[in-house]
């Protein structure tokens, strides 16, 4: 059995969907954005689900849901076993204690007039019971955990780096002992020597509390380092998910080899293929196309793609969602065939 199958399921998410209303205007009828569109993954305890796409493909909305800021308009989401969709207030607000979230600005998400001990024993002081030197001491033992003094508890937001700001950051979120993080952009407001140290500071995180990530991202080359699995949206729909080594190696949707191509240093497939170049621009999500939401932008588009929406279907160890999934795959082989 594989070992990952022994992992408690941290969040379980089957077709999930969120739909905002848009207002056009005095005499226009409003309109309906659908941001996600049916959205099914698991997150194993001490793993990192990387979800990835362009902007607008619904990664932030997702991680709202998620993360129990939005309520999602269908669907069902589970985390820690308990179904969040359906529960109440009461429930949400306890559960909330289980999901936390680690944000892209480090500065924007602490109040420049707290100081760090404040700032971290706020969910303490909210949650639970602790006594003030109870709370002093948890502030002092998470300060050594992400690597930082224990005299930076009396300093303020501003006497800090980028990097030490996102440490700090992690710390409040690890504050209650949650099982998931969700982190929205993490590294992408901080130098790229400092994202390798938060990078590997996360990973070491996970490791010691076996701590379960939602990471949101459209830096592949960050994804590569900490993901253990993939899920590629474009326009709110999953097109491509599975083992993190599958969809690096062989991706077998157009948009999924477009991002890799569009990436310095990632040459998934060995470079023998041909490389998938994006052509025209994002369809508008207030008017998708009926058939594949990529079928606009894919070269292997045909009749069947504009008016037949590919299902997700397991190929290769991973869920595809494009018509010419197999005709891809079989790309992939030719060289190692013919070589042989």
């Amino acid at each position: 059995m594989n070992a990952n199958q022994n992992r408690e399921v941290v969040v379980r998410a089957q077709e999930l969907r969120q739909v905002y209303e848009i207002r056009r205007g005095i005499l226009r009828e409003s309109a309906q954005l659908q941001a996600v569109g049916g959205v099914s993954f698991e997150v194993r305890a001490g793993h990192t689900l990387a979800v990835v796409g362009e902007s607008g493909c619904g990664k932030s909305t997702l991680a709202r849901m998620v993360s129990l800021i939005e309520t999602p308009a269908a669907g069902r989401l589970e985390i820690a076993g308990a179904d969040v969709t359906h529960s109440t207030p009461q429930q949400r607000q306890k559960l909330r204690q289980t999901v936390q979230l680690v944000f892209q600005n480090p500065f924007g998400s602490l109040n420049p007039r707290k100081t760090i001990a404040a700032a971290l024993e706020a969910p303490l002081v909210i949650n639970t019971t602790l006594t003030k030197a109870e709370r002093a001491e948890r502030v002092r033992a998470m300060l050594a955990q992400v690597g930082l003094r224990p005299e930076f508890a009396t300093r303020y937001p501003h006497m800090f780096s980028g990097g030490q700001r996102q440490r700090i950051a992690i710390a409040r979120a690890l504050m209650l002992n949650p099982k998931l993080v969700v982190a929205d952009e993490p590294v992408s407001a901080l130098d790229v020597s400092v994202q390798a140290q938060v990078l590997n500071l996360l990973s070491d995180l996970q490791a010691q509390l076996g701590l379960a990530y939602l990471f949101i991202s459209h830096d592949l080359a960050v994804v590569r380092h900490i993901a253990h699995d993939v899920l590629v949206m474009y326009l709110g729909h999953a097109v491509e998910q599975g083992p993190k080594h599958k969809i690096f190696d062989k991706p077998l949707h157009p948009y999924t080899q477009a991002l890799l191509a569009s990436t310095p240093g990632l040459d998934a497939g060995g470079g023998a293929r041909r490389r998938t170049v994006l052509q025209g621009e994002l369809p508008s999500p207030l008017n998708p196309p009926q058939g594949c939401v990529f079928s606009t932008r894919c070269p292997h588009a045909n009749e069947r793609c504009r008016t037949e929406r590919p299902l997700p279907r397991l190929l290769d160890e991973r869920m595809v969602a494009c018509h010419f999934a197999e005709q891809i795959a079989q790309e992939f082989s030719a060289p190692a065939a013919l070589a042989a």
